[in-house]
């Protein structure tokens, strides 16, 4: 009797297959959408905290990179700092691109690059305007 080597059940690691299938769907590692929309978010409350002045808000919204960098870049504690910075003023979300833990939001006046961590999206680099043949210029980011 020959057995197909595709077969799962009744093996041992056929079941753990089942699982870790499991694990990744309910982690969002097959969810794009997901962590477009968590990113899109977190954009949005960050620029929202910037239009209404909130520098202690928009400073924890930041990654701890970013927020270091621009503490150190003006000597001064985050909010701050952050108060000093002349981001533009922005008008609702142009598209929003989530690869794996990074995300790039687009919207009206600016552009956003974010990192997932423990704790969420993060802003890594804000007040961004694209060159062409080179790197986007950005006002506040991480080293």
């Amino acid at each position: 009797m020959t057995r197909s080597p595709h077969r799962t059940a009744g093996r041992p690691w056929g079941g753990l297959l089942l699982s870790v299938a499991a694990v990744l769907a309910a982690t969002g590692c097959g969810a794009p959408a997901a962590r477009q929309d968590a990113a899109a978010a977190a954009a949005a409350a960050f620029e929202a905290a910037v239009a209404a002045g909130d520098h202690v808000r928009a400073c924890a919204l930041l990654a701890p990179q970013t927020r270091q960098q621009l503490e150190q870049g003006e000597q001064a504690a985050c909010p701050t700092a952050f108060a000093a910075q002349e981001l533009p003023r922005t008008r609702g979300i142009r598209g929003v691109e989530a690869y794996g833990r990074q995300a790039r939001v687009r919207m009206a006046g600016d552009t956003l690059f974010l990192s997932l961590f423990t704790a969420g999206w993060k802003v890594v680099a804000a007040g961004c305007t694209p060159r062409p043949d080179r790197p986007y210029d950005c006002l506040v980011k991480g080293a």
